[in-house]
């Protein structure tokens, strides 16, 4: 078995079988995100980085499965909605280009350049984008066992796309690909080598899309060079993970081998005595999978007070919930552990940035994470940090040395432009990255 810690698989479309350049003068990029019994889409103009449609594709397989698709705003006369069976991950993309073709934007169309598609976990044999050929679909398959909720789905949705487009480029844009710039001493864990490469034990990290974009823009609202900065950012959703970047690199990050590692989340435990397994099948009598369920999907906020709503949560807060107020105060208090330990790992922080569902909306959790940080050159403003925007903004006090921000990510925007970036290269078509704007285009990890 070929060692993966010991080669990398870069955005390359040479030397293999597959469409791997864009059609001249193609401009469109549609990005989905196949999830187990789910489909995300959205078609994106990179011209000018526009939304021209996208949707969502819900409980694939059963009687209830539901459509619903948005068409850019003023056209296609608003959401649209399907209900009844959608059979399998097919269905659910003919469905989808059914309703792209309604609003005359049909997978048929000259102007779509390729299609990117989601991977959670490329290990360290995919570093930067890579055009999809059989090939590379055989390691992403290889990758399953350290993916097993995750890669099965991604794979499932590229070979349906390959099959209604088999001419067009697919692009794999992977979730640990921003992270494999860490250095061993942060990647690695402290557990017999031999074992560890035997069987890909390390630390990978996830969000990687989300936190490569967010530190970009962040750059982009100081109006600095990203390689010029050292930021924390802060991805707060039902899944969290936190980076440490320094010069638009990741140095560190709270994820691990899976995203059950790192902060308090919606339904997972985050960091956790790993003995406490050992001690759950001994006394308890538990088997893996059951602790695999307990930690992944019974555990975080939900374990702790029975909600995984920050917003609900918020609400028992205020109405004196002991249980939503020690859960909170445990999300916190996790949270700026890891903020505290990237500072050291760092040496200096430029910025903080807060993104993702609770990270741009709850500036509950804002203000708490950055309570009594002001040693350390970090601290909020309270009116600017209730103001509610979808638009990058800074929420620091004056004086504070550290700039503190919210900055919301468009994962799926990052997904366009590296694709759009790597299939225009390939095609000489100028697809450099000139035409996705500063915050999309990037050449990966140089």
């Amino acid at each position: 078995m070929t060692d993966p810690n010991t080669e990398a698989t870069t955005g390359t479309t040479t030397g293999q079988e597959g469409a791997g350049t864009a059609p001249s003068g193609a401009h469109r990029v549609l990005v989905l995100n196949s999830g187990s019994s789910s489909v995300k889409y959205q078609l994106l103009d990179m011209r000018d980085q526009s939304r021209l449609a996208s949707g969502l594709v819900e409980r694939i397989g059963e009687e209830t499965s539901r459509l619903v698709h948005t068409p850019r705003p003023g056209e296609g006369g608003g959401t649209r909605e399907r209900t009844g069976r959608i059979a399998d991950h097919a269905a659910a993309l003919k469905a989808a280009a059914e309703e792209l073709a309604a609003d005359g934007l049909g997978l048929d169309s000259p102007e779509l350049a390729a299609i990117g598609h989601r991977v959670v976990h490329g290990g360290l044999r995919f570093t930067e984008p890579t055009v999809v050929t059989d090939d590379v679909l055989k390691e992403i398959e290889r990758l399953v066992p350290v993916a097993p909720l995750h890669n099965p789905a991604n794979i499932t949705g590229i070979r349906t796309a390959r099959e209604l487009r088999p001419d067009l480029p697919q692009v794999a844009v992977f979730d640990t690909a921003f992270h494999t710039t860490m250095p061993e001493h942060a990647a690695r864990y402290a557990i017999d080598v031999e074992t560890a490469d035997a069987h890909r034990v390390r630390r990978y990290g996830f969000h990687g899309t989300s936190h490569a974009y967010v530190s970009r823009r962040t750059a982009k609202l100081l109006g600095r060079p990203v390689e010029d900065l050292n930021i924390i950012v802060l991805h707060l959703g039902n899944g969290a993970s936190a980076s440490a970047i320094a010069g638009g690199r990741c140095v560190d990050t709270s994820m691990g081998l899976t995203p059950l590692e790192g902060l308090v989340m919606g339904t997972r435990s985050g960091d956790i005595d790993p003995a406490v397994t050992f001690h759950l099948k001994r006394v308890a009598g538990m088997s893996a999978d059951e602790i695999d369920e307990l930690l992944n999907k019974k555990s975080g906020l939900v374990g702790l007070c029975g909600d995984n709503d920050m917003r609900e949560i918020r609400r028992r807060v205020d109405e004196g919930d002991e249980r939503a107020t020690l859960a909170f105060d445990i999300y916190i208090h996790r949270l700026k552990k890891y903020i505290g330990a990237y500072m050291a790992v760092l040496g200096r922080v430029d910025a903080v940035a807060f993104t993702a569902g609770v990270g741009e909306n709850s500036a509950p959790v804002r203000e708490a994470a950055m309570a009594g940080m002001e040693g350390f050159g970090m601290a909020v403003d309270a009116g600017l940090n209730s103001v509610r925007s979808s638009q990058p903004r800074l929420i620091s006090a004056t004086g504070s040395r550290v700039a503190v921000a919210v900055v919301p990510t468009d994962e799926e925007l990052e997904i366009a432009g590296q694709t759009f970036a790597l299939v225009g290269r390939a095609a000489g078509d100028g697809g450099d990255g000139s035409g996705t704007g500063p915050e999309t285009a990037r050449s990966t990890h140089p």
